[in-house]
């Protein structure tokens, strides 16, 4: 076992200088492919950075865009709310004006019927007193009367008279 650990020097300057062999081929030929792979490597991580930026502008521009609709949109609504309600208040206003047009209408028109009806019923009530004036003139006329005939027949004429 000991020579498994010994140093020969000549089998070690041929593993230095097959390694070097190796190492010399490895680089003429290997750094190529692997500084291609690497470059190519870098550049697609690159193109996915540019990428991922162009990608966040665009969402930021969306984004803004967005919030600058839904602002003006909030805006447009509330304008619209505003109107409606001045149109409610005006529709308001003009129903209660037409409503109380309506209602001093019909007050008038009430008013207007009690003073016909009170005026014919002063006509109809002067015409039936001067109907019993003048019945009870013509009896009176007829006979001669006491005082006490005269109470009776005032009174059988007042109860005569319609109650209304």
């Amino acid at each position: 076992m000991d020579k498994i650990m010994d140093i020969e020097p000549g089998l070690m300057i041929w593993t230095i200088f097959s390694f070097l062999i190796f190492l010399a081929i490895l680089i003429k030929f290997g750094t190529k492919p692997l500084l291609n792979g690497l470059t190519a490597r870098e550049n697609r991580i690159k193109e996915a950075i540019e990428n991922a930026d162009k990608a966040n502008e665009k969402a930021q521009k969306i984004l803004k865009e967005t919030d600058d609709k839904l602002s003006t949109a909030q805006i447009e609504m509330a304008e619209i709310v505003r109107k409606g309600k001045v149109q409610a208040e005006e529709l308001i206003k003009k129903a209660g004006d037409e409503a109380d047009k309506v209602k001093k209408q019909k007050v008038e028109e009430a008013i207007r019927e009690i003073e016909r009806n009170k005026e014919i019923a002063i006509k109809q009530l002067r015409t039936e007193v001067a109907s019993l004036v003048v019945a009870a003139t013509e009896k009176i006329l007829d006979e001669t009367l006491d005082k006490e005939k005269h109470y009776k027949m005032v009174e059988s004429y007042i109860e005569k008279l319609p109650s209304n």
